[in-house]
Order: structure tokens, then sequence, then C-alpha cells
């Protein structure tokens, strides 16, 4: 079978081969402590569930504006306004199928082939899959450990621009870093684009899972609206993982762009889950904060157990629901250097999944630290208790 050469440039999300894995060690009737994916083990509020139900009894199942419900578009204007202090209208919202779809229509609109991107590495793999799949040049950048968490290698970003570079892609309040940027950083981060004539993608996935101040956008920053895509998703403020719904919010040039893909590819997204999500934005907010609450019972359960392990050090960020411990040291206690090897030994010794480094792109040269990644989204309290007083025994035996 001939198959199109570009499939050979599409990557994948690869926490989901260590879901498999996790599961298969369960089907053999072993207890599995799922630190590995994003997604949440709590209940979708019910407002947004009675809005849905509701709507498909008014009949709300057929296709609908391939921008979105206007109602649902003037919600989320709404919404980011207030939050980011930029005045957006229904104009600058197009609706999407999860946040995901962001990410490739963003390059689609804006990308020629053989434009470099920058891209944030570690990250989300699914930044450096589009930008190649759709003929470009994926340029990493990284971060630094700081003092308090991480911070921005701006040294390593000024040296990879070029004049080929058109894009850049950031994920302030991080996965899997759960890193934010500072104001300082935010300002600097903001002239560099502005400098270079740059397009950015704010992947702000995890912007309202917060648990202590408040997040700031980048697009707050003087002419970066003007020039910014905003990824939106309800997938994890409203614990919607699978209903797949977000938006695109930025200039209506743009926007209207990303809407004409929308009819080329899926040609809207689902009508009465549009309408279950007004609902949502605009109903009692009661369960989303038990949602927020819960959250950050877990952040603090593991940030401490890891901390208390020896040869694991561990940040505790006030955003995402994401750990990024270093674990250099309980890797040699080990005597092991692979991180699969490790990984998959806690697996076999502890029933503790996680992710690693190499979930979240090609490591780059010069890496000296070791780092995995703990999602607390879809685990409780005695099983984070259980499951890392099993990897703390395993680890320090």
């Amino acid at each position: 079978m001939r198959i199109a050469d570009r499939i050979s440039r599409l990557g994948t999300e690869t926490a989901f081969a260590v879901g498999a894995e996790a599961a298969a060690w369960a089907a053999q009737g072993n207890a599995v402590y799922p630190f590995h994916l994003g997604d949440l083990n709590l209940p979708t509020p019910s407002t947004v569930v009675e809005g849905s139900f509701a709507a498909i009894k008014l009949g709300k199942t057929g296709y609908c504006p391939n921008a979105g419900i206007p109602e649902l578009r003037e919600a989320i204007a709404l919404d980011v306004s207030a939050s980011h202090g930029v005045d957006y209208t229904m104009e600058n919202v197009v609706v999407q199928p999860g946040g995901k779809p962001t990410i490739g229509k963003f390059i689609m609109a804006l990308m020629n082939p053989g434009d470099e991107v920058l891209y944030p590495n570690p990250g989300y793999p699914i930044y450096e899959s589009q930008i190649e799949f759709h003929g470009g040049t994926a340029v990493p950048y990284g971060y630094t450990e700081g003092e308090n968490g991480f911070e921005l290698d701006f040294d390593g970003i000024e040296q990879a621009i070029t004049d080929k570079t058109t894009l850049f892609i950031l994920n302030d309040l991080q996965n899997p870093m759960g890193a934010e940027l500072s104001a300082e950083e935010r300002a600097r981060l903001a002239a560099l684009i502005l400098k270079h004539d740059l397009y950015l993608l704010s992947d702000e996935a995890y912007f309202d899972m917060r648990y202590a101040g408040r997040s700031r956008s980048i697009v707050e920053e003087p002419g970066m609206a003007e020039r910014t895509i905003v990824l939106y998703t309800f997938s994890k403020k409203f614990a919607m993982t699978g209903w797949r719904l977000g938006a695109s919010i930025g200039p209506k040039e743009i926007v209207d762009i990303i809407a004409k893909i929308n009819v080329n590819d899926e040609s809207c997204s689902n009508h009465f889950i549009q309408h279950g999500a007004v609902a949502g934005l605009t109903g009692d907010q009661t369960e989303v904060l038990a949602i927020l609450d819960t959250l950050h019972a877990r952040r603090d359960a593991a940030v401490a157990l890891l901390n208390d392990i020896e040869g694991v050090k561990c940040f505790s960020p006030d955003a995402t629901f994401y750990l990024w411990p270093n674990v250099t040291e309980a890797m040699a206690i080990k005597g092991m250097n692979e991180y699969d090897e490790f990984r998959q030994a806690a697996l076999h010794a502890t029933g503790v999944s996680f992710c690693t480094r190499l979930h979240f792109g090609r490591p780059v040269p010069g890496e000296t630290q070791k780092y995995i990644r703990f999602a607390y989204s879809g685990i409780d309290v005695p099983d984070i208790e259980e499951g890392l007083a099993g990897l703390k025994a395993w680890i320090e035996a």
C-alpha cells in the first residue's frame, strides 16, 4: 500500500501508550496507581450535563454554524475578556471540538512549508507533530531549573530565532512542567515576538486550573492581542475531556480563516454540547470550584510525599495538575540511567505508572538532569498516599 510521505512526519501522544502498559499490568491482577495521563476522574458539573440534555430535548442535534453557536461565542468572549483584560467579542471566537484542533489550525492558517516554528520542549508532543506534518521545521526551546520553579531559557530562544522563524508556541501554565512565566519573563518574551514580527499561539488549557494567585496571559502585553491566538478548552476546568469542546480566540482576520478550516474539516462542533457549555459558563460555579478544591488537595499530598523520597526534588506549581520531579539522584540510587528501565521497573515493583521526559519531545543535546511527570488529575488522595509510599520504599530499599 502506498501511504503519503507526510504520514511519516506525524507523531503521537505517547502518554496513551504508557496507559496501555499500565492497563495490561492491572489486567494481570496487579494494583496500579495511575499518574500517567492528564485525565480527570471527577464528574462534569451538573449545569453542563443538564444544559446538554435540555438542548437534546429541544432538538439541538443538527448542524450549527461552523464558528459555533452565537450564545457560546458570546459567553466565551465575555469570560476571556474578564480574565485577560482584553476586549474580545464573539467575532474573535471560533468554537472547536476540543482544545487540540486549535494547534493544527493555527499552524495551517499561518505557516508555510519550510517556515521555522519555535515550540516548548519538554512540552505537549502534538506541537512538534503538527509543525512537521504540515511541512514546517520544528525548533525546540527549553526551560532551566531555578530556585522556585522552571524558567524560560531566553538565551536559547534568542539563538534559535532566524529569518525563517514565523511562529512561536507558548504553553504558559505548562504541561508537563507546571511552569509559569513571571511578569518579567512575559514582558521579555512579548518584546522578542514583536521585534521579530512573529505570531504566537498561547496554549491556555490550564489557565483556570489554579490554586493560588491569578493567571495572566501574554495577550495582556502591549501589541500581543493583535498577533496571538489563544487556545481555550472546556476539558480541564469543567472536567469535560471526553466531551471535546474548546475555542480559538484572537484577531478576527485569523479567526475567520480558522472558521473556514472548520468548514473543510469537521463542519461544526457538537451542537447540544455547546448549549451545555453556555449553561456551564453562565450558571452556578459551585461544582467547578469543587473540582479545583479536590485537585488542590491532591497536589499538596503528592508534592509532600514526592519530596519525602530520597533523591527526588519536586516543585509545587500554583496551577495545572502536573508535577515534574527531578529524579536524577533517585535513578542513580537504583543504578539506572535509562528512562524506560526506571519507569517499567517502578510500575512492576510498585504499581506506580508515570510518564518520563521522553514522552514530551526529543531530548536536546546537553541535558543532564532526569525528570518524570506525575499527573494527579485522575487519582484520589488515599491512592496517591499508598502509591507514593510504595515508590519511596522501592527507591530507598
